[in-house]
């Protein structure tokens, strides 16, 4: 056996005991599903968790209204090939019903809107942990937390107030209201990820090879145009062979140009990149501190 086959099988092992964990401890657990490929993971590991039971906790996904045609597509029938229950909360709705305001101008989004929804929907369903698809290496603010990352009675995340994590051991314990995010693949890198999808021939969306798509440039990161994104006066319309190297809300996924056409193009691609992940994501430009400022409200 290779070392890097070694490697990702300490990695699978060690966060197949972190979700069997959350199957143990928590009484409602969930696991929170974007479409993306780290979440797609998530999906498959909690599969081979519980084989050949199934997987014993719903996904939820937190729409929007802005993603790919693409990603709600390869949900719907991800969910149905694994036999799993999903639960879809709708910023639309929160907007709709004036929880909250949506954004205006050449930047609004809905990103930062699926906070509320999130957490009003892990309240309506009374969840006590929620399974996410966040690795240590994809921000600073997420290099902070732990594999049981605990959250006050109002969602928030404070890093200064974290329990401790001596080897294996997580604590789970919490008071009525509060709840956990866990976050199995924590040790995991982006290159971990893309060769344990390649080593165990997971199926993605489309939208993560390269294809031709109508883009716009703006603040050095190539954007899809949609017709709810709002151009400047001096953007213009070109087409491009693109890929997504992460999928989210539609108005803040930067593309990359690329040829990546197969998954060992992706790993040759990502091997000699000198932007990291999240640099194409515009929704991390707002501020030096975004990714902390949302998390302590709330945000995945």
């Amino acid at each position: 056996m290779s070392n890097k086959t070694t490697h990702l099988k300490e990695l699978e092992s060690e966060a197949i005991y972190v979700i069997r964990e959350v199957a143990s401890q928590f009484e409602k657990p969930a696991l929170l599903f974007s479409g993306g490929k780290d979440s797609i993971v998530l999906a498959y590991l909690s599969y081979k968790a519980f084989y050949p039971a199934p997987i014993p906790f719903p996904f939820v996904h937190i729409d929007t209204g802005h993603n790919f045609t693409e990603t709600i597509d390869y949900r719907d029938e991800l969910v149905k090939r694994l036999g799993v229950k999903l639960i879809v909360g709708s910023v639309q709705q929160s907007i709709d019903e004036g929880r909250v305001v949506e954004e205006t101008g050449y930047n609004a989004s809905r990103n930062k809107l699926q906070t509320v929804t999130l957490l009003d929907t892990l309240e309506k369903y009374k969840f006590d942990a929620a399974i996410g698809g966040a690795r240590r290496d994809e921000e600073k603010a997420r290099a902070k937390e732990r594999f049981f990352s605990h959250r006050d009675e109002f969602g928030q995340w404070d890093p200064k107030n974290q329990r401790p994590e001596l080897w294996n051991i997580f604590n789970g314990k919490k008071n009525l209201g509060e709840h956990f995010r866990v976050f199995p693949i924590s040790n995991w890198t982006e290159m971990d990820v893309w060769q344990y999808i390649l080593q165990e021939n997971i199926p993605l969306p489309s939208l993560y090879y390269t294809h031709e798509r109508e883009v716009f440039q703006r603040d050095g990161v190539w954007l899809a145009k949609y017709p709810f994104m709002q151009l400047k006066p001096n953007e213009q319309v070109e087409v491009k062979q693109v890929r997504c190297r992460t999928i989210g809300d539609i108005t803040c996924t930067g593309l990359t140009l690329s040829t990546a056409h197969t998954i060992e193009d992706i790993i040759d691609e990502i091997a000699s990149s000198r932007v990291t992940e999240r640099g194409g994501r515009a929704d991390d430009k707002r501020s030096e501190a975004a990714m902390e400022d949302r998390k302590k409200e709330g945000y995945f």
